[in-house]
């Protein structure tokens, strides 16, 4: 554990003149992202006119993302814990909540210890594939270049969770549960990293369920006791999506001997990020923080 301290002090020392310019952002791929054959509309945040918002602030949405990247936000070098999450916004694989489910989550990320690491993944769904195969592969993708980057980016490689919402819950549940092979050729030695995240936050998921088949999990959430990750989840029973979501993929986890936490709210509702209200499911932060910690997510040398 000593050795191992030196080495994550050395790496945080050696990223320090990167962190006073700011969140680095790095695309993907190289090119064209596999697949990206039909040109979309440009990438732009859309207008809602009249939208109230969450918490009484507006939501920036970002629609036809053909380009994805990650941007590395990092917390103060006293604060750091050396762990790490890929954070995926959620808008129903059609658009991104960028400020919502990203960038306000990073933030907040940093300010307990964490390096945020926000994945734009592309949207809206393409013709002919599963609303979830492209960004599949971007989080695949962004997992293994974290990992195999992890000492220029001070964090520990064996620390990297993902944290989802929404869609992005979906994408965080079927990342952890696919990634053995990547679902695209190799492009580079990032590939040969595993992609396999070291826990997993599931904030409100959304499409994790067949309602027609009395819930039952869909088939791309393969749970097993070796395959699937330490998982935290929380949800509100007015989810209009489903408190299903969340129950009965705590009950596959329990099942399969995953270590599992579960959060559920009487009130809420969907879509409330991390903005506080007076809804006691807006402390859910707290919550994870007392996870991760129990966890030893947020300690050096777990």
């Amino acid at each position: 554990m000593f050795y191992r301290s030196i080495l994550v002090g050395l790496a945080l020392s050696s990223i320090l003149p990167a962190r006073g310019a700011g969140p680095l952002t790095i695309a993907l791929w190289a090119g064209r992202a596999p697949g990206e054959n039909v040109p979309l509309a440009p990438e732009a945040d859309i207008d809602r006119q009249g939208d109230k918002g969450v918490a009484g602030k507006p939501v920036q949405i970002r629609s036809n993302v053909s380009n994805p990247t990650i941007t590395i936000y990092h917390p103060d070098v006293g604060k750091d814990t050396g762990a790490a999450v890929l954070v995926c916004p959620g808008g129903g694989y059609y658009v991104l909540a960028m400020d919502l489910e990203g960038t306000e989550v990073c933030e907040w990320l940093n300010s307990v210890g964490v390096t945020a690491v926000l994945l734009k993944y592309r949207v809206p769904c393409r013709e002919g594939l599963a609303p979830h195969a492209a960004p599949l592969q971007d989080a695949q993708r962004a997992l293994g270049i974290v990992r195999s980057r992890a000492r220029e980016f001070g964090i520990d490689p064996e620390r990297i969770g993902v944290l989802g919402f929404s869609a992005g819950g979906d994408l965080a549940a079927i990342l952890s549960n696919n990634h053995d092979s990547r679902t695209y050729s190799t492009v580079d030695a990032a590939d040969a990293v595993s992609c396999r995240p070291d826990f997993c936050v599931l904030i409100y998921p959304a499409y994790l369920t067949v309602k027609e088949k009395d819930n039952a999990l869909m088939p791309e959430l393969t749970v097993s006791h070796a395959n699937t990750p330490p998982t935290f989840i929380t949800m509100t029973e007015d989810d209009p999506e489903g408190v299903e979501n969340a129950l009965y993929y705590y009950a596959a986890l329990k099942k399969a001997n995953v270590a599992a936490e579960i959060h559920l709210y009487a009130r809420g509702g969907h879509g409330y990020g991390l903005r506080r209200t007076e809804l006691a499911v807006t402390t859910w932060p707290d919550r994870l923080v007392g996870w991760m910690e129990a966890e030893g997510f947020l300690k050096a040398g777990k």
